[in-house]
């Protein structure tokens, strides 16, 4: 199944919110309730302030596709950044700089259906993270 998908490059403050607005777009067409919209354009937020704050830029990808069998918006940050030295360290509540929301990857995870990272000191950052689409939509 080829998925289309929405590319932003994620450089400048800016462009965190052109990525909020795409992601709050597609949950629109997709059906999804207001409540999950602002749930999915937070946690763009949170990781693409990462990308601007840690790795300097990247971008974020914005796509749906089958995950575990079902229709999901899918989220992908990607950047070539220092990457994250410890993964278990960053996804534990309380681990901030104080630069995003306050809710980082922890808030992240919460607002989406899954969060996955793929990331090693050097090599850059991936994170995966996606929402179901609601059934009859």
């Amino acid at each position: 199944m080829a998925a289309e998908q929405v590319v932003i490059a994620v450089k400048v403050s800016e462009d965190i919110v052109t990525a909020r607005q795409a992601g709050h777009e597609l949950g629109a067409q997709l059906g999804f309730t207001l409540t999950d919209r602002t749930m999915i354009s937070t946690a763009i937020s949170e990781i693409a302030r990462n990308i601007t704050s840690y790795a300097g830029s990247g971008e974020i990808r914005l796509l749906v596709d089958l995950r575990e069998g079902r229709r999901a918006l899918i989220v992908q940050a990607e950047d070539q950044g220092p990457g994250i030295r410890d993964i278990p360290r960053a996804l534990g509540d309380g681990y901030s700089t104080g630069r995003g929301l306050g809710l980082g990857l922890p808030g992240a995870r919460r607002l989406m259906d899954r969060l996955t990272i793929d990331s090693a000191p050097g090599r850059g950052t991936l994170i995966e993270m996606w929402k179901w689409v609601p059934d009859g939509a």
